[in-house]
């Protein structure tokens, strides 16, 4: 049977000061975001997830991203090289974390950067956005260790947000989904669905249909439940102002057989 673990790790009392790139920095409550973060891998278990906590990181602003610091394909876990300097220490709880679960352990070496909210797979298909995180070299050594396992690495530009899943994910046929403001190429993707909020196009498949997302795009929600899935709404505001998503809380493992 597939896995259902996800990794998680509990914000650090300094994630006001996290790193904003796109957007305006505004004050962020502590406090409120540890309530929210609790409520989130509430979901994920109540959904039946097995959340699995890193140890934190508390004078690293960003570790609660801990989307960013792994990318797993298979049984392989690739440790990231991020793209921000500030971000680096975060990978050494992370690389621990899944050496526990049995992965084969690879890094992302110098001068290859990559964040781990830059790749969505669809099934076999790894994209990579290439953009302010991610960089070539880092996109070269992806395709050297996922391809001999069957990957198929598909490299996407990002400009206009922080990362490749800041501005799409997919649903579970497949489609994806991108408010079309902040994706480069739509036409890079077979199947593109539109959706008329930022927060929306952000979606973590919970199984049986049901999308965790953000509870600011109620539109979008409406526009998946007339699909045919159901939205499982969570407040990630603290971590929207920190260009934060459902889809970096977590790293979702869903191919760890034992």
């Amino acid at each position: 049977m597939p896995s259902q673990k996800a990794l998680v790790r509990r914000p650090s009392p300094r994630l006001a000061e996290g790193i904003v790139t796109h957007i305006e920095r505004e004050p962020v409550d502590a406090g409120l975001a540890v309530a929210q973060w609790e409520a989130y891998t509430e979901v994920l278990r109540a959904h039946g997830w097995e959340t699995l906590e890193v140890e934190p990181a508390d004078d690293c602003p960003d570790s609660v991203f801990v989307e960013d610091t792994v990318v797993v394909f298979r049984n392989v876990a690739l440790i990231t090289r991020p793209g921000a300097e500030s971000r680096r220490a975060e990978t050494a709880g992370v690389e621990e974390a899944v050496a526990r679960l049995g992965c084969s352990v690879n890094w992302v070496w110098e001068p290859g950067t990559l964040d781990g909210g830059d790749i969505l797979k669809i099934g076999d298909t790894v994209y990579v956005g290439r953009g302010g995180r991610t960089n070539g070299a880092g996109v070269q050594q992806l395709r050297a260790v996922f391809e001999p396992l069957g990957a198929r690495v598909v490299a996407v530009p990002v400009s206009k947000v922080l990362h490749l899943k800041s501005a799409v994910t997919a649903l579970p046929d497949g489609t994806v989904i991108g408010h079309e403001p902040l994706v480069d190429n739509p036409s890079l993707f077979p199947r593109f669905l539109p959706v008329p909020e930022e927060s929306g196009a952000h979606v973590v498949l919970l199984g049986r249909g049901k999308l965790l997302m953000a509870a600011s795009a109620p539109k979008t929600a409406e526009l998946f439940a007339d699909l045919g899935y159901e939205p499982v709404p969570v407040d990630i505001s603290e971590f929207e102002k920190l260009e934060g998503c459902v889809t970096c809380l977590s790293v979702r493992l869903r191919e760890l057989y034992r």
